[in-house]
């Protein structure tokens, strides 16, 4: 650093001008790259950082993920409940069903196994 220092130093006072004119413009470039590189990441980074750049909008939070079915229709089509009613529902409900007769039971495919409780039991009375 002390070399350079000499040769800056050393040199006269146009030439220096004219150095610092031509880093200030390498400057200006290189930021004006690094803006564009920013402005394209911009919408990633701002869903990634939660922050409200880029449109100005948040993203829903519930937005894409999966949630279990809750009505059930002819032909095992299926339902969530979520957005717009679909046509079988809608013509459904326009003849006169009710939404309740599609709910699909929460505990209707599983049975509580009691092998495994009394397995237990079995072994606690051995001891």
């Amino acid at each position: 650093m002390a070399k350079r220092t000499k040769t800056l130093a050393s040199m006269s006072i146009e030439t220096l001008i004219k150095l610092r004119d031509e880093i200030g413009t390498a400057l200006s470039s290189r930021a004006g790259e690094m803006q564009q590189q920013l402005t394209r990441l911009g919408r990633w980074g701002a869903a990634k950082a939660g922050a409200g750049v880029g449109d100005g909008r948040r993203r829903s939070t519930l937005k894409g993920r999966k949630v279990a079915p809750k009505y059930r229709g002819p032909g095992g089509v299926t339902w969530a409940g979520r957005g717009a009613r679909p046509r079988w529902l809608a013509a459904a409900i326009k003849g006169g069903k009710k939404l309740e007769d599609f709910l699909i039971t929460k505990g209707a495919g599983k049975q509580g196994s009691k092998a495994g409780k009394t397995g237990r039991r079995r072994r606690k009375a051995k001891r």
